[in-house]
């Protein structure tokens, strides 16, 4: 041996040397790929079975959550280069699961090969929502009602299933629960666990079926100093829908759109438009409604009268066309006032 050349500072050998001067044998012995524990624990909610990660609870597939303890309780070398992971989970009873690895690596050039087994254990726990849940937690009710008539029960229900669209479009928050829901007089009610959510449901309401949302606040107490809140969001539906015929000062008209403040609405009798407050609407009164139409063909028409087989009693009936109508097109008629009227077509209506 050269002793002015380089040389292992545990064994004495020749170059080639790795890690901190070392041969290649003295390297292997004391160099490791990954640190792996024994045991890990992780803890799935009992009530609802999402998991809980570093306090934030979070549904996760069986395979992402074995490669997730991995990731967070396994220590690889710094130095690893090429790394590869196989994994695979064994399990053992209800609450054990033996998660077998294989680590492949390659440190200063040299390449390593481990195999490894850690057990991960679970407990149970209660995740905020269930435990908000169980205890009953509301922080928003809103309230469905109408304006001008009774909505079926057919109808609150397309109303309260534009609540799933609303919790599908937004973020995953454990607030967004619904605490209670069910028929009261007059209207249907729904009690969340979010105001945040509450807020957007009414926005959603709104747009989509029209009318007005009244909010209100209440103070329920404090804590660390500030005022805790409760909301009440009261949403009155029209008695109409976009398409119905209503009767209003005196003529008949359609709703088309919804506005801020109210509907535009159009003329049966003639093209013209115009856009009425909700509180203008107030004494509309609904005369026929669009689920209700009739589509039929003409048996013949001139420029203004068509003749059709009335479907209540198959005789030849006379209907005045409507303004915009075309030749050969199916006559979208309502009965109204015991009178079949032949109604202009808007965009809700389709052919």
């Amino acid at each position: 041996m050269d002793l002015g050349g380089e040389f292992c500072l545990v064994c004495g050998a020749e170059p080639p040397l790795f890690s901190d001067r070392m041969c290649e044998k003295c390297t292997r012995d004391r160099v490791t790929l990954v640190k792996v524990p024994k045991n890990v624990p992780w803890t799935r909610c009992a009530r609802c079975g999402i998991i809980e990660f570093q306090g934030k609870w979070s549904d996760v597939d069986p395979d992402d959550l074995w490669h997730e303890l991995v990731q967070r309780n396994v220590e690889f070398h710094v130095g690893i280069e090429d790394l590869e992971l196989g994994l695979v989970a064994q399990e053992v009873d209800g609450r054990h699961t033996l998660i077998h690895l294989e680590v492949e690596g390659v440190i200063d050039g040299l390449l390593y090969s481990e195999k490894h087994t850690m057990r991960a254990r679970m407990s149970n726990g209660v995740c905020l929502t269930c435990a908000r849940r169980a205890g009953n937690y509301f922080e928003a009710t809103v309230q469905i009602r109408s304006s001008a008539r009774r909505l079926s029960e057919e109808e609150f229900q397309v109303l309260r299933t534009t609540l799933d669209d609303v919790l599908a479009e937004m973020p995953d928050d454990p607030m967004f629960f619904i605490t209670s829901e069910g028929p009261v007089t007059g209207g249907y009610d729904v009690v969340l666990g979010s105001k945040a959510l509450a807020r957007a449901w009414g926005r959603h309401l709104i747009s989509k079926h029209g009318g007005q949302v009244t909010a209100t606040t209440s103070v329920v107490g404090r804590k660390d100093g500030a005022d805790l809140t409760r909301l009440t969001l009261l949403y009155r539906k029209p008695g109409y829908a976009l398409g119905d015929v209503i009767r209003w000062r005196g003529d008949l008209w359609r709703p088309s759109n919804w506005s801020g403040e109210g509907a535009i609405i159009e003329k049966v009798e003639k093209r013209e438009r115009t856009g009425a407050t909700w509180r203008d609407l107030e004494n509309a009164n609904v005369v026929a409604q669009r689920k209700d139409f009739v589509y039929v063909d003409s048996i013949s028409e001139d420029a203004s009268v068509a003749e059709f087989l009335d479907p209540n009693n198959w005789k030849m009936t006379a209907v005045r066309l409507s303004f915009e109508h075309e030749p050969g097109r199916k006559l979208m008629l309502a009965r109204i006032d015991g009178e079949w009227i032949c109604l202009p077509r808007l965009g809700v209506d389709g052919e």
